[in-house]
């Protein structure tokens, strides 16, 4: 059986087209746990009268992507998982191939193509791409779907708009992380799992479509979650001694954003992730001890599937600014991997 954790927040009538898309594909034994954050246009109680057979759980207040998430994954009874967001919808066969896949590669993270609903045509993400600084960002974003991702891959981590594992998968890794609250999730997720030698993969037999960018769009907290939640995985993964030995490359690439976001409007944002990093040190050490205790890769095997470049959005900005900004990115992560790479860690 496969559980399916939906979490809703105010979403609409996406969530009843989430949901009718399930149960009309061709996934027979599975359980639909819908959690819903605290939403005021009361979807979660539409979505349980039309259809009755889902398990809801009401929160009290908004939990945030993980945390949400996790009250559902609490509860899971199934011997596979699926995280699941509420404006997407499934094509027929899409669970089934995600659950071939793992039989046949194992234990890992799975994701499959995802495709704009707007436009069929548009690729959401064909598998996420980590770089060295913990920027992440969604392989062929925004390009037409020409058959050009159409193989099977390990890629830097699966997208958190539909996580496929199994169960023992999910008992290995753990719950997300709720200090993140929503953003990078997915890409400290993969982190986690790649520090204990499970893979993620992309599976493009398997298709979804996403009503892309429906939470927070291109919002001041967007910006400042993004910000917060990179430094953060980079102050709990990397090693104490990886983390130093690239400090220097660290610092130039913190006045690059400094600069990029005073250039948006959205400096302060910046400074509000800054600060809430260092008021919250001590949850930081506790969380790095954690990692680093139970990890089994080195980071410099881990930083082998990581990239050097970065892309930007081109709905933010198609300025030459952004291309001196992206160069200069990835000649530092160019560096730092050399660094990295100087000692067996």
């Amino acid at each position: 059986m496969i559980s399916i954790i939906i979490l809703n927040y105010n979403t609409g009538n996406l969530l009843i087209d989430c949901v009718s898309s399930i149960i009309k594909s061709e996934l027979k034994d599975f359980e639909i746990i819908l959690v819903d954050n605290c939403s005021s246009d009361n979807s979660h109680l539409v979505c349980k009268k039309k259809f009755d057979m889902i398990k809801l759980i009401e929160n009290k207040e908004n939990l945030g992507y993980c945390e949400g998430n996790n009250v559902g994954l609490r509860e899971a009874r199934g011997e596979f998982i699926m995280i699941l967001n509420p404006d997407t919808t499934v094509t027929s066969n899409w669970a089934d191939e995600l659950l071939n896949s793992y039989h046949k590669f194992g234990e890992g993270l799975y994701q499959p193509k995802i495709l704009s609903m707007s436009n069929p045509k548009k690729l959401g993400t064909t598998g996420n791409i980590v770089n060295i600084f913990g920027f992440g960002f969604s392989r062929g974003r925004g390009e037409i779907d020409e058959n050009q991702y159409n193989k099977i891959e390990k890629v830097g981590y699966a997208s958190g708009t539909c996580l496929f594992m199994s169960a023992k998968t999910f008992e290995r890794i753990g719950t997300l992380d709720p200090f993140l609250f929503a953003y990078h999730d997915d890409l400290e997720y993969g982190w986690r799992g790649s520090e204990l030698g499970i893979k993620s993969y992309y599976i493009p037999t398997s298709i979804i479509y996403h009503a892309e960018g429906f939470s927070f769009k291109w919002k001041p907290f967007k910006f400042y979650l993004l910000e917060r939640n990179r430094h953060y995985c980079l102050l709990t993964h990397y090693s104490r001694k990886t983390f130093y030995k690239i400090l220097p490359e660290l610092i130039l690439v913190e006045i690059a954003v400094i600069i990029f976001y005073t250039s948006r409007g959205l400096l302060l944002e910046k400074i509000k992730a800054n600060f809430n990093i260092i008021k919250n040190r001590k949850k930081i050490k506790e969380k790095y001890n954690e990692i680093q205790k139970q990890r089994k890769i080195s980071d410099n095997e881990i930083i082998q599937n990581f990239h050097d470049g970065i892309i930007i959005p081109t709905e933010l900005s198609k300025s030459a600014q952004n291309s001196l900004f992206l160069n200069f990115i990835k000649n530092l992560s160019k560096r730092a991997r050399k660094k990295i790479a100087s000692e067996n860690l």
